[in-house]
């Protein structure tokens, strides 16, 4: 190679990366200051409030973006009403949204599956199937049409059943049963006669108390007697059927996320995936903690649900997947996670189930 062509070449090059540097400082020096509302109220511990909650997130993303990204957190009611985080972030109105998927039903039926199936998968093989087995991608898939990208940002671990006023002795019971209960277990125990309704969390105490509802489904134990369901009903059920892992959703809008660079992108992420594993390791300490408290000091009664009643649910669960997955969609998705559920109850039999039944004693 000649003289003159290394030097034109190295004269190109330095010219190059002049020119393209500015954009790269530009990028990387641009702030962004965006707003995310939540489905629950202001300091509510996990979603609003604590480890692995929204201003948790908030916190994380800022200080590891450097100030690069803010979000203001809001919580139900600041902003805007609890259950209108869908339409919010999809219009543009703020750029995301806590809250659980399965309150979108109306929107699309297939959201539901990235929160909780009942008798479905625990957080291990939920996480599974997200991360590993396409259930992001999947999730992303269905919220496409609606201009969204969603991503797990916190996890309850098994929930519980939930409280009733009455004892529950037989699928009889629930005739005629006004239930606050959200996602596909509305639909199953609708199927038995229940009279659903779905309350945000700030409404559900005064309804139990009052007689409004009958029986209540919330978290667990430490969430629940934060709301004080232990002073409205006594008999608080066990098994977490309906909701064997719940997932926190994070939702943003598509059009700011892709405004957003690639390390912000990562950014975002990685801090939510830290939010699912932190939210889900502090449900475990304070659930231990406020379920001692519940039944030594406050007169609850726990209990599983009995048998027969556990195995209507199950069929009826079954019926109400069958006739969803004539949609297309609710089936791409649906025959994903049965599927990756099938091969994780296979090694679970073999790991978690034998441990519990074996090992822990």
């Amino acid at each position: 190679m000649s003289l003159i062509r290394r030097q034109f070449l190295t004269r190109a090059a330095i010219a190059t990366s002049v020119v393209g540097a500015p954009a790269l400082a530009n990028a990387q020096s641009a702030k962004f200051n965006w707003k995310m509302t939540s489905a629950y109220g202001k300091g509510s511990p996990f979603y609003m409030d604590g480890p692995g909650s929204a201003t948790d997130l908030a916190k994380r993303i800022r200080e590891m973006s450097d100030g690069r990204l803010n979000i203001q957190v809001f919580g139900a009611g600041e902003l805007i009403p609890a259950f209108e985080g869908f339409d919010a972030v999809r219009a543009g109105t703020v750029e995301m949204n806590h809250a659980n998927s399965y309150f979108w039903t109306g929107k699309t039926f297939a959201a539901q599956y990235f929160t909780a199936v009942p008798f479905g998968m625990n957080f291990q093989g939920m996480n599974g199937w997200l991360y590993d087995g396409g259930g992001i991608d999947l999730w992303n898939e269905v919220y496409a049409p609606f201009g969204m990208v969603a991503m797990p940002c916190g996890n309850t671990g098994v929930q519980m059943t939930g409280w009733f006023k009455k004892e529950i002795k037989s699928v009889a019971d629930f005739k005629g049963l006004k239930m606050r209960i959200p996602g596909l277990a509305g639909k199953v125990y609708a199927s038995l006669g229940v009279d659903v309704k779905v309350l945000p969390g700030g409404e559900i105490f005064p309804a139990l108390e009052r007689g409004v509802i009958d029986a209540a489904e919330f978290v667990g134990p430490f969430q629940d007697r934060r709301l004080g369901l232990q002073k409205a009903a006594k008999f608080y059920y066990t098994t977490g059927w309906h909701e064997p892992a719940t997932v926190s959703e994070l939702l943003i809008n598509k059009a700011a996320w892709d405004k957003l660079p690639k390390d912000l992108q990562a950014i975002v992420s990685n801090a939510a995936a830290a939010c699912n594993v932190i939210s889900e390791a502090w449900c475990q300490k304070a659930n231990s903690e406020a379920m001692d408290d519940l039944v030594k000091n406050q007169g609850v009664v726990a209990r599983p649900l009995p048998d027969d009643v556990i195995k209507a649910l199950k069929t009826e669960t079954d019926k109400v997947l069958a006739d969803a997955t004539k949609d297309p969609m609710v089936k791409k998705v649906h025959d994903s996670y049965f599927a990756f559920k099938s091969k994780y109850d296979r090694w679970s039999e073999t790991s978690e189930e034998a441990y519990h039944l074996k090992v822990r004693g």
